[in-house]
């Protein structure tokens, strides 16, 4: 796909110096001429101006408030302004106020070609540091499809296969199998991972402001556009756009997508032009979008249009031989995060972690193991530090139980209503006592045979 130019806006009164500057980058630039400020204003709010050279003395609004304006309501846009000699202070005054850089009026014309190339590059960075601030989620270790289970080895084969091929990739899975991670780990792989990863989370956005988003907007397009806003499907522009909850997406929203797929441009909202996009897609969804289609709540073209490679992310009770190692590569995590310095977790925890179901996946898993390192004070993990609901996931287990699970249940529970009285008490032994209506040396021998006492003084020491 070829690039579209970028448009330079020359603004000057003086038709000679328009003409000079037109020839100087007409081969490189899309230009276009105003000799007021008016009448760059008017041209701003309808074309899609990247850079503007502009004379620091205009009749009727000045340069510097054009500059203002500009800086306001089109951010991404980098002025270049004119003056001549004697004018020193004033574009250095209008640097300060925004402007890229200057050039006097007895320009050399390579010297112009030069400073517009290079404000055209910064003008690049700064929408690269836009895209990397536009990531919805933190930076995620590579290691998070890990264990040995077959599942996660279909995945890694499949993911290498697909990943430096530039279809469109849709992932389907329940929620918190992580769906993104595998997104971002397709991208790593692509051969382009210095490339932009955008993304967006259609089912977290207000659905008020979806197409916004997506495809940004020009200043005015709606009560509260107040600047240009550049969507996602530009900020993706030349690497990868991750839609999740892609099944969310509104009926006339699917259309715009399937567009943009189709032809490699958007429209801003309030836009009047198209604009190209280059980037590679990767859907993801929990719907079935084969029922969605039939019920006529999801675009039988755009589902043939995402289903190109389709990737299954198997649910954590599918792939439960992984959990072992994903339940220590979490608590490696969180070992780092709280300053904390667990050995481990113990072989028979670790199996009442296999037992159980896991509805909320991997991020379920993960939540536990933060939660349960944030409130350790031992060197190990082990069974009764797990919540009781993981203990009676043990009585739908094949065969006869080796030990007491009663009484590891009641214990378990006791330890932890105890810690979360303790902790709504602000760890006040005195009060939380009186709030469980036992008396306090029955709670003080509650927290000795339930370990909890050492936890409650390097807590009160903190």
């Amino acid at each position: 796909m070829s690039e579209r130019r970028k448009t330079v806006l020359v603004v000057d009164d003086d038709e000679g110096m328009r003409e000079t500057l037109t020839a100087v980058l007409k081969g490189d630039y899309r230009v276009l001429c105003a000799a007021t400020g008016e009448a760059a204003l008017q041209i701003m709010e309808k074309e899609d101006v990247a850079l503007m050279l502009l004379d620091v003395r205009l009749p009727g609004i000045s340069g510097f408030e054009v500059l203002k304006i500009t800086k306001e309501n089109y951010p991404y846009v980098e002025v270049i302004v004119i003056s001549v000699v004697k004018e020193l202070e004033a574009a250095i005054e209008a640097m300060r106020s925004g402007a890229y850089h200057y050039i006097s009026k007895d320009f050399d014309l390579e010297g112009v070609r030069t400073m517009v190339g290079n404000a055209s590059e910064r003008q690049d960075l700064s929408r690269h540091v836009m895209r990397l601030r536009a990531e919805v989620a933190e930076r995620v270790d590579r290691e998070f499809i890990v264990g040995p289970s077959r599942g996660t080895r279909e995945i890694i084969d499949l993911v290498q296969k697909v990943a430096k091929l530039s279809a469109t990739v849709l992932i389907l899975g329940e929620s918190g199998t992580g769906k993104e991670l595998l997104a971002r780990l397709i991208h790593r792989e692509s051969g382009a991972a210095d490339a932009p990863f955008v993304a967006v989370n259609l089912a977290a956005i207000p659905r008020e402001l979806v197409e916004s988003t997506l495809f940004g907007h020009e200043k005015g397009a709606f009560t509260g556009a107040i600047r240009q806003q550049l969507g996602k499907f530009e900020l993706a522009t030349g690497g990868t756009l991750f839609l999740d909850e892609v099944g969310d997406l509104r009926l006339e929203l699917q259309a715009k997508l399937l567009r943009a797929l189709q032809e490699g441009e958007i429209e801003r909202v309030g836009g009047t032009h198209p604009i190209k996009t280059d980037f590679r897609l990767i859907a993801a969804t929990n719907t079935d979008l084969d029922k969605a289609v039939k019920d006529g709540t999801f675009r039988e073209d755009l589902f043939y249009r995402l289903n190109v490679i389709p990737l299954k992310v198997p649910a954590l009770r599918d792939r439960i031989d992984d959990l072992p190692e994903l339940a220590r590569f979490f608590l490696r995590r969180y070992n780092i995060k709280f300053r904390k310095n667990i050995q481990g977790i113990a072989d028979s925890t670790l199996r009442i972690l296999s037992a159980y179901w896991w509805p909320g996946n991997i991020r379920e898993l993960e939540n536990l193991i933060e939660r349960l390192v944030a409130v350790s004070d031992k060197d190990w993990i082990t069974d009764e530090d797990l919540p009781y609901e993981l203990h009676v996931a043990q009585l739908d287990a094949a065969g006869p139980a080796t030990e007491n699970l009663l009484d590891r249940a009641v214990s378990t529970f006791e330890r932890n209503f105890v810690i979360r009285a303790l902790e709504k008490g602000g760890w006040n032994v005195t009060a939380t006592a009186k709030t469980l209506g036992i008396p306090l040396s029955t709670l003080k021998f509650k927290m000795d045979r339930l370990e909890i006492r050492e936890l409650a003084r390097k807590i009160r020491g903190n």
